[in-house]
């Protein structure tokens, strides 16, 4: 299996936790990755980075959510903050809708309105170690005023309803539609707006994570079903669309040929 860019998960402080889906420190030097191919995995999450490189240049962008992997040669030096941005946070806090932002990496002072400019000129001054308590001091008064706290709560259930969990299979797009009382293109709509994907290719990101994460943990007929496959050769399909290769092959190393790095960190 490709070897990850060393990573920590952060504990994201209470005031933060109704805008902030998680917090991880990513950190690589050129001579731990100089000769070990990483791979971007598909991600239907936005984030906020903010990335010191190796000149102790200060950078803070969004990762827009990934609907395929991509594998990629090493890189210099850097250190990263990232902010998952829960389901919903993304249009008040950034001004766009997450479908605009699918496979993008952008400056965050790029993006609309006054709020991103603000919020990158605050960060870029941080030690990242100083991020997260500082936003957990101004970001709850900048967007509690901005969400609407009913398409919030109906959007995060439905994303709830779709993710594999340790008790339970994700539930069919239909489903859901139907138990949150909604259309499914309505369900569409505020996946669309809120998250960046649709219902289904939500699903099917999720559920190939899942499968990247207990790979060689359990018979592939049982991760499977656990994760909400028909069966194997559908987890198999699904995961080489999203992955570019299948489960064995990746699990094993055999990769596709590997691309050069930018300068953005890997999700």
């Amino acid at each position: 299996m490709p070897n990850a860019i060393a990573e920590q998960a952060l504990t994201t402080p209470e005031a933060l936790r109704p805008w902030i889906a998680g917090v991880r420190t990513l950190s690589v030097s050129a001579a731990e990755q100089a000769d070990r191919p990483f791979v971007r995995l598909p991600a239907a999450v936005t984030k906020v980075v903010l990335r010191v490189g190796a000149d102790g240049r200060r950078d803070v962008f969004v990762s827009g959510p990934r609907v395929r992997a991509s594998y990629h040669e090493g890189k210099a030096h850097l250190h990263c903050v990232e902010l998952g941005l829960a389901p919903g946070t993304i249009r008040p806090l950034l001004g766009v809708p997450a479908a605009e932002l699918v496979g993008r990496v952008v400056p965050l002072e790029d993006l609309p309105g006054a709020l991103p400019r603000r919020l990158a000129a605050g960060l870029r001054r941080l030690d990242p170690r100083e991020a997260v308590p500082r936003l957990a001091e101004t970001l709850p008064e900048l967007l509690s005023a901005a969400v609407d706290p009913a398409r919030t709560t109906l959007l995060r259930a439905g994303v709830d309803a779709l993710s594999v969990r340790p008790d339970r299979a994700p539930a069919q797009v239909r489903e859901v539609a139907r138990e949150l009382s909604v259309s499914e293109r309505q369900l569409r709509n505020l996946f669309s707006d809120g998250v960046g994907v649709s219902p289904k290719h939500y699903a099917r990101i999720d559920r190939v994570r899942t499968v990247v994460t207990r790979a060689g943990h359990a018979p592939w007929s049982q991760l499977a079903a656990a994760t909400g496959y028909f069966d194997q050769s559908h987890m198999t399909s699904d995961f080489r669309a999203l992955m570019g290769v299948p489960p064995r092959s990746y699990v094993t190393g055999r990769l596709p040929a590997l691309t050069p790095c930018r300068s953005e960190p890997r999700p």
